[in-house]
Parts: C-alpha cells; sequence; structure tokens
C-alpha cells in the first residue's frame, strides 16, 4: 500500500514538472536568467564609456579644454591708513572694475579630433572682443581716503586654459597699443593673460574704449562670463547641433543644417556679483555660474545608442521567449530548456557584437549587421531543431521585426520612452490575441495523460 502511495505521488510530480505550468515557470526563470548576461554588457558599455572619456581628456590637454572667456577686468592695488594704538598702519589691497560695455563677436571653426578610436568634437574660435570703463567708475577707487597706485593698474582678462590662445592681438586703449603677457596666479580661480596699463589720474576722457582680437582653441563647449553692465556676444558655427548651457540663454539664435547664429544679451542686474569691489569679496561660484555659452552638442552618441539597446534587451528576451513558448503550445516545435537557454544567449550575444562593431564601423552599419547575424543563426537553429522551414523561417522574421522596432527606439532622442510604451502595449495586446483560443488547462490536462499513458 505504501509503494502504491508513494509511486503515485513520483507520478504526479512527474506530470506537473511535464506539464504546461511548470514549462512556463522554468521560461520566465530562464529569462530572469539572461539579466545576468546583459548586465555584464552594460558594465562593459560602461568601461567603454570610461576610455573615451580618457581619450577625449587627452584630446583637450593637446589642444585646449573646454573654454572660459571673460572680458577685460581693471585690477588695482589700493593703499590706505588706519589709526591704531601702535600708531598708524598701512594696508593694502586689490579692487576690481568693470567694463562699462562688452560686445564680443565670434565665429566657430569645428571639426572632429580622433585618439584612437575615440572622437571627440574641437573648435578654434575667432573672437573680437570691444567696450569701454567709465572714468567715473575708476576714479570712485580713490574715495574715502583710499589711495589707489595707477602706476600699477593692470587690465587681466579671464581665460580658463591659456594653453588654448592661439593668437592675441595687441590691447588698443586710448589710442595706444599694450601687448598682453601672462600672470602668475588667476581671477578668483580662472587662469588669465593681462596687460599693464599705468592709468592717467589727471585724464579728462569720460570714457576709456578698447579693443583687441584672440584666436582660441577649445575642446567641446565655450562659455563667456558677463564681465560688464551691458554684456553682448554674437555667436555663429557651422557645428549642427549646438546645445545652448549656462545661466543665459541666446536672446535670439537661429539653426540650420549648415550651423547657427546666437545672440546673448546680459545685464549686470541679472548676475550675483557686482559692478566693482575688493577682489576678496568676488565670490568664484558666482563668477563660474554666470558663464554662459553653447555645446557642441552630439546626439545620441554610440555608447548611449549602446545603452539605450541594452535597457530593453531583458524585453525582448523575454518576447522570444514567448514566441518559443507559443510554438511549442499550438505543437509546431517541442522546445527543451537547452534550446532556450542557447537562443537566449544568441540574443545576448547580439549586445556584444553591437557595441564591438560601432567603434569601428559606426552604429548604424554596426546594427544591420549584429541584427542580421543573431537573426541568421536563431532562424538556422530553429530550422534545424524543429526540422521544419517554416519555424525557422517565422521565429527569424518575429525577430527582425523586433530588431526594426528596437532600432527605432534606440536612434529616438525625444519619443524613445512613448515609442517603448507603445510597443509593449501592441506586444501584450498581439500576445493576448494569439493566444485567446488557446486551452490552458487542456494542454495541462494533455500532458497529465501523456504522463499516465506512458507509466
Amino acid at each position: 500500500m505504501v509503494a502504491t502511495n508513494r509511486k503515485g505521488t513520483i507520478m504526479q510530480v512527474r506530470n506537473w514538472t511535464q506539464g504546461i505550468t511548470f514549462k512556463a515557470m522554468g521560461v520566465g526563470l530562464l529569462a530572469l536568467l539572461m539579466l545576468i548576461p546583459l548586465v555584464q554588457v552594460q558594465s562593459l558599455i560602461g568601461e567603454r564609456r570610461g576610455l573615451e572619456g580618457e581619450a577625449q581628456a587627452k584630446i583637450a590637454e593637446r589642444w585646449g579644454a573646454a573654454q572660459i572667456v571673460g572680458g577685460p577686468v581693471l585690477m588695482v592695488p589700493v593703499r590706505w591708513q588706519t589709526q591704531s594704538e601702535k600708531g598708524w598702519i598701512s594696508s593694502e589691497e586689490w579692487r576690481f572694475v568693470l567694463p562699462e560695455t562688452l560686445l564680443i563677436k565670434g565665429t566657430l571653426a569645428t571639426e572632429i579630433r580622433r585618439y584612437g578610436i575615440y572622437a571627440t568634437p574641437v573648435y578654434t574660435a575667432s573672437l573680437g572682443f570691444s567696450g569701454q570703463f567709465r572714468r567715473e567708475a575708476i576714479t570712485a577707487l580713490a574715495s574715502q581716503g583710499r589711495e589707489p597706485q595707477w602706476a600699477r593698474a593692470v587690465l587681466r582678462m579671464p581665460v580658463s586654459d591659456v594653453r588654448g590662445i592661439r593668437s592675441l592681438s595687441a590691447l588698443r586703449i586710448d589710442g595706444t597699443d599694450a601687448i598682453f603677457g601672462p600672470v602668475s596666479d588667476g581671477v578668483r580661480g580662472i587662469s588669465a593673460t593681462e596687460v599693464g596699463w599705468p592709468i592717467d589720474a589727471q585724464s579728462s576722457a569720460a570714457t576709456h574704449d578698447f579693443s583687441f582680437d584672440m584666436h582660441l582653441a577649445g575642446t567641446a563647449a565655450i562659455s563667456f562670463l558677463p564681465t560688464a553692465r551691458r554684456s553682448e556676444v554674437d555667436l555663429s558655427g557651422s557645428w549642427p547641433d549646438p546645445g545652448f548651457a549656462g545661466a543665459f540663454l541666446p536672446a535670439s539664435h537661429a539653426e540650420t543644417t549648415n550651423g547657427f547664429d546666437a545672440h546673448w544679451q546680459v545685464l549686470d542686474l541679472n548676475r550675483g556679483y557686482g559692478q566693482q569691489g575688493f577682489l576678496s569679496e568676488l565670490d568664484p561660484a558666482a563668477l563660474q555660474q554666470s558663464a554662459f555659452g553653447v555645446e557642441l552638442y552630439q546626439p545620441v552618441g554610440t555608447y548611449q545608442r549602446n545603452e539605450r539597446a541594452g535597457k530593453y534587451g531583458i524585453l525582448f528576451i523575454a518576447l522570444s521567449f514567448v514566441a518559443l513558448f507559443l510554438f511549442e503550445a499550438l505543437g509546431r516545435w517541442r522546445v527543451h530548456p537547452v534550446q532556450y537557454l542557447m537562443v537566449g544567449l544568441a540574443l545576448c550575444t547580439f549586445y556584444v557584437v553591437l557595441l564591438a562593431l560601432s567603434e569601428q564601423i559606426g552604429f548604424a552599419w554596426a546594427y544591420a549587421v549584429a541584427a542580421l547575424a543573431v537573426v541568421a543563426i536563431i532562424g538556422g537553429y530553429a530550422t534545424a531543431a524543429a526540422s521544419s522551414r517554416q519555424a525557422g523561417a517565422t521565429l527569424g522574421a518575429l525577430l527582425a521585426l523586433v530588431y526594426v522596432l528596437l532600432y527605432g527606439l534606440v536612434i529616438s532622442e525625444q519619443y524613445s520612452l512613448l515609442m517603448g510604451a507603445i510597443a509593449l502595449l501592441v506586444a501584450i495586446g498581439a500576445l493576448m490575441f494569439l493566444t485567446r483560443r488557446i486551452d490552458w488547462y487542456g494542454l495541462g490536462e494533455s500532458a497529465d495523460s501523456t504522463g499516465r499513458m506512458s507509466s
């Protein structure tokens, strides 16, 4: 009696493991196991992205980094005396004065520079600076018993990476020319170049006009500091995808397939520091935060596209497994778990091949080659395993459709989430439609009766 009960229990377990429910659970578990290679692929993408960043940094070291440029800042050491118990004490501190107006007109000549297999956009900016200082603002430094050291006054122009300066004309101010030279320290955290400007304290001029030209090389982005009461920047370039970044957007801009034109206008009221004061009071954070400019934006780069494709990997592996499961449920092909595993590994290999090829031949061609290879492998495998060309052709066609859909999701910039949501909804609806007449209980009973007959 005990032996009979044990045999019956064994038969029930065997029948259950051969049933459709157990098979569905096993397929779901295999789909989850495919997350392991997909996570490894994402890690590999991150590693290659890091190598790309290192290559871009090396290009920037040799060509010039992303530049931050400002107009000339007048810096004057000011002395004063204070009385103490020991007598009069002399003190000195540098004060700054910003121009009344600043106009920068420039053009960007852009190109792509490579370091090994990696590339980054670089530019050479031709910039023309002009503006004026108000005499009244300069003479105000001598108020309240303070003595400006006019002979030591300098005009300092902030440039974040002076290695990128290709040429710099003489500064013309008050009708005379002065040559810029290097400085030992920067303007509050920003490296600079400067020119001496011994100010004539007896001058009767109401304004001091200045102008000069600069050719500046940089990488990926250029920004400007609004170092005037009224700062205006006119910039044009040949880059087709400019990204306007920083504290201020252009007051007007135009973009075409051949490039862009942009105009900024910033007032002293729009920033977080004043027109003049002690240099120690000039907040470096406020100075940096006031910068504005343009980035040489690269829409959906190679690694971003690979990463986006990988995020949809588990979804398409699951859909492929569901297609195989339907083949089996409809009696077209009895699929073994090992065959599910083989198909899943082939689908995961797609992302590795895509990453490797996209670094060499571009994303579009790499995607086409990788997709065709995986479709051919899985379609041929299904044909041989099911002994049916129709099964292989059907599965291959479904995979090709999936990869076409995935490509649309990957290359879309603004609507990828919307397209993905709609595609998921359509896929689930199609599966429900195809399986609406399947008697799942009947399939389970068939498996049970098969087990009883074989016993």
